[in-house]
């Protein structure tokens, strides 16, 4: 008799919780919204989302406009190595992005334009 209303309690307790769970949840997505939460994460990811211009590459790199693709290359090693022993992810990203960018517009160069 005891197993029996001790499992009662177990399952009834079980749905008490469930149940305050998702109202809380629910009231914690309401907040967000009203609050411009929601808003301003969805800006933070469409702004992470955007590619970086021939400049910024040019200056996370540290090279000129004047500067060939081999010095452009050195550049990134040493920045990349640096960041990856004790620098950071974030860093070690944007010098990666930075090479990506500055490759796209050297082939469009080596190609001509079409």
């Amino acid at each position: 008799m005891a197993a029996r209303l001790l499992a009662n309690l177990i399952i009834v307790g079980g749905g008490v919780m469930a149940r305050a769970f998702a109202q809380a949840y629910r009231q914690a997505i309401a907040n967000a919204s009203r609050n411009g939460v929601a808003q301003e994460a969805t800006q933070t990811i469409k702004r992470a989302g955007k590619t970086i211009t021939e400049a910024e590459a040019r200056q996370i790199l540290g090279v000129t406009e004047n500067s060939s693709w081999q010095d452009i290359l050195k550049k990134y090693d040493v920045l990349f190595e640096k960041n990856a022993k004790n620098g950071s992810f974030y860093l070690q990203s944007k010098v990666h992005r930075a090479k990506e960018c500055l490759e796209s517009f050297e082939q469009i160069k080596v190609q001509g334009p079409s």
